[in-house]
């Protein structure tokens, strides 16, 4: 049986993008046959995110702190001596490094030092999170540092294409694309639910949902700013703004909302928000920043027509007007041009409420496993057939 450590700054009980996929690899891994084990950062008792934390043989949780502006993210002092442990007593044939912050770095430097093959996963572009925190002067340098840990991997899994070509430009090789899938069972129309409609209040009104994480870099603000110009278009219909997430902008952001805007706050994952996903008529978001967009795939599985940005990872998904409405970066017209069509016209409506799900069906989360299973067993041969020729036995004491 294969083993995998998995190194990684995020893991559940948080809730984001990150630590959904993670999570899913380890539970999907294990179903084909890996002994999984995790290196993540512990979290206090009272976080009660709603993601369910996947089983694991072996998960060693670290002593963190809080972000102090984001309470939700943990901080681990560089767990170097804890990562070298678990790789020398578990023994794993791959590590996986999820994050490029601390317990992902520990989980590298572990590994090359007792010759274990590593897989890195490229999943957020922090670089371009510098212009929404307001320091862009810092892109290059973190640009610079992204780079310098993924070249020291042995393969590098990016989540869309349009990551992969960035690894490239910054001269990282054995690159594959790989974004996770999306789950086609949890997320799905038939989660539709009258109930649900009812408990948040939506009634007979359209409907428009936004799901994600409330940061500066999702570009929130922009979709308030969009909702309120398409209530000025339509005067005479019952439109409605839904928000589930939470996070370090929520308080401004509900400063700045109308009447017609409802927040949520963290929604659970595996009770409420399939039902949520399917019970709305459309989905829209403008974040710029995407590496996959996997909100963007979960309401397209639950049959939601989209309006999202055409940029990164998304882009590469969202086939405007066959799955969804795109419109480009930092254009306010074109989004409520597109949200206005989605009101205004219910056979467009149901035609991309068919493509949405016809698009998730091709993206599921099994057959992305089984990519991934297979990347990862190709791994582990080649670096066996390394060791193999290798002069001297493979044991586990640190490399020099």
């Amino acid at each position: 049986m294969p083993r995998l450590l998995v190194c990684t700054d995020s893991y559940p009980p948080q809730l984001n993008g990150v630590s959904v996929v993670t999570a899913a690899m380890v539970t999907g891994l294990s179903a084909r046959g890996w002994e999984c084990a995790v290196l993540a950062p512990a979290y206090p008792p009272a976080l009660t995110a709603p993601l369910s934390q996947p089983v694991t043989l072996r998960h060693v949780a670290l002593p963190s702190r809080s972000l102090p502006a984001y309470p939700d993210v943990r901080l681990v002092w560089p767990p170097l001596r804890h990562a070298r442990q678990i790789v020398r007593d578990f023994r794993p044939d791959v590590v996986h490094c999820a994050t490029e912050f601390t317990v992902g770095w520990a989980g590298l430097r572990a590994a090359r030092a007792y010759d274990v093959p590593v897989v890195t996963t490229h999943h957020t572009d922090f670089s371009r999170y510098c212009d929404a925190y307001g320091v862009p002067f810092l892109r290059p340098v973190v640009q610079r540092w992204l780079g310098r840990f993924h070249r020291r991997a042995h393969h590098t899994i990016a989540p869309s294409a349009a990551v992969e070509r960035t690894r490239r430009a910054m001269h990282v090789g054995h690159t594959t694309v790989w974004g996770g899938g999306v789950d086609t069972t949890h997320f799905s129309p038939r989660h539709f639910s009258l109930l649900s409609r009812h408990r948040y209040a939506m009634g007979a009104d359209f409907n428009f949902l936004h799901v994600g994480r409330l940061a500066p870099e999702k570009n929130v603000e922009f979709v308030l700013d969009a909702f309120a110009h398409l209530r000025n278009r339509f005067r005479d219909r019952r439109l409605r703004l839904i928000i589930a997430g939470a996070g370090p902008s929520e308080r401004r952001l509900r400063e700045r909302a109308g009447d017609d805007v409802m927040f949520l706050g963290a929604v659970d994952r595996e009770r409420d928000l399939p039902a949520l996903y399917a019970s709305a008529d459309g989905f829209v978001t403008a974040s710029e920043t995407e590496t996959l967009g996997l909100v963007v795939l979960e309401a397209m599985a639950s049959g939601l027509p989209v309006v999202a940005c055409h940029a990164a990872g998304v882009g590469e998904h969202l086939d405007h007007a066959r799955n969804g409405l795109a419109f480009a970066p930092g254009d306010m017209s074109g989004c409520v041009s597109a949200m206005s069509r989605l009101v205004a016209d219910a056979s467009l409506h149901e035609r991309l409420r068919a493509g949405a799900r016809a698009a998730a069906e091709s993206m599921s989360t099994d057959r992305a496993l089984d990519q991934l299973d297979a990347l990862l067993r190709t791994v582990v041969g080649a670096a066996a057939v390394s060791y193999e020729s290798s002069p001297s036995p493979l044991v586990m004491t640190p490399a020099r």
